[in-house]
């Protein structure tokens, strides 16, 4: 080390083209490399198993989801624990990986037998397996007003999609609001004077409302793929399912039978802004977004849509995290720039004018240099990042 210190030394030509290339290459990490972000995206080495039962309780949960999921994934090579919990309507398991093994690699062989359990309740749903991951939203917006819960959500939809086809901005998700469900209520009464049963109904549905995929024509001209689209969404399109063909070619429809209300989920949910009813949307940062460019783009999408809302809805923002990494962002910057000038002052005072010059000029070098790493070790800018650089910047002008 002492020799190559010597050496540059000898070759100031050479120090000053290193000096300037260090600088260029933390110049361009820092402004087209480096995302900049609120906390640092942790991916957990954790995959979740969620299969939904609705209607179930818990102990019909553990029974029929949670132990044969156990039972189909205990023998997988790295699984170092297996976490379960059963809860009405739905079974979860969390398998946390061994130290070594790859997440990813783990979740395929998961999905692989999952896929292959046969023996679920026919209620169960579709099984979502996913590997665990914090997101952090960088802006939360809000939709207030005094509106029904129908038009609070169509306009919360709206802003969403609106903020989505920003650019700059992907992943906005809504929240606040119950999702939409159809309910089908049919009465002992008329199932008895129709000589029906509620199994019936629920199979007469299932039959009904459903896409189905019929296979392929090969032409001439290419492949043909079939698919028969039933599935309903609509009160209209459930009230339309036949029930019962009687002896004359008369059908009894579910419209007749039963009442269908097209609302939301029975699970009560109050959101509220300023005391009125509200929905939020939330927006993340992903991929090399800059977290502050998001929060700034939100804030002029709102501004400019304001006019655009009904007489009574108000837009507005919250939970604005961007002002967390601007802080830190100016703390760093006005510890650098007096920290700078008192080095400056002393050195100049006591020293040489030009050493304090060369000393000021290696404190913003040395960062630049760590900056163009930090794209190659995978570090963001950060608070955490941030916190370090202020150190450091302490620890050099001391």
């Amino acid at each position: 080390m002492k020799s190559v210190i010597a050496w540059f030394a000898q070759n100031g030509v050479a120090a000053n083209l290193l000096m300037a290339l260090i600088a260029i290459l933390g110049i361009n990490a820092l402004f087209n490399k480096i995302p900049i972000e609120v906390f640092p995206d942790i991916e957990l080495d954790i995959v979740t198993i969620t299969v939904p039962y609705r209607g179930a309780t818990p102990a019909e949960v553990e029974e029929g989801v949670v132990v044969r999921v156990e039972e189909a994934i205990q023998d997988l090579e790295g699984i170092k624990e297996i976490h379960s919990s059963a809860s009405e309507g739905s079974g979860r398991v969390s398998v946390e990986v061994e130290e070594g093994y790859e997440p990813r690699e783990l979740l395929e062989d998961l999905k692989n037998r999952i896929d292959a359990i046969n023996t679920f309740p026919d209620e169960t749903e579709r099984p979502r397996i996913r590997l665990a991951q914090r997101r952090r939203e960088v802006i939360t917006v809000t939709v207030a007003g005094n509106l029904s819960e129908h038009e609070l959500r169509r306009m919360g939809e709206q802003v969403r999609d609106e903020m989505a086809n920003l650019p700059g901005i992907t992943q906005v998700e809504l929240g606040g609001i119950r999702s939409y469900e159809v309910s089908i209520e049919v009465s002992e009464e008329t199932l008895q004077q129709y000589g029906l049963t509620f199994d019936d109904v629920s199979q007469a549905v299932s039959r009904s409302s459903i896409d189905l995929s019929a296979g392929s024509i090969k032409t001439e001209e290419g492949e043909i793929l079939l698919r028969t689209k039933g599935q309903a969404y609509y009160p209209e399109d459930f009230e339309k399912i036949v029930l019962l063909s009687t002896e004359d070619g008369a059908h009894i429809t579910l419209g007749e039978v039963a009442k269908i209300n097209d609302g939301f989920e029975e699970d009560p949910l109050i959101a509220r802004f300023n005391g009125k009813p509200a929905v939020v949307i939330g927006v993340y940062r992903v991929g090399t977004q800059n977290a502050i460019t998001v929060a700034n783009q939100v804030k002029e999408y709102i501004q400019n849509a304001q006019g655009r809302m009904p007489p009574g809805v108000e837009l507005s923002f919250w939970r604005d995290r961007s002002k967390i990494i601007k802080a830190r962002l100016t703390t760093l910057l006005n510890s650098a720039m007096f920290g700078g000038m008192l080095v400056f002052v002393v050195l100049t005072l006591f020293l040489r004018f030009s050493l304090s010059i060369w000393v000021c000029l290696g404190i913003p070098i040395s960062f630049l240099g760590s900056i163009a790493m930090m794209p190659v070790i995978g570090v963001t800018v950060n608070i955490l990042s941030l916190f370090a650089f202020i150190l450091v910047l302490g620890i050099v002008v001391d």
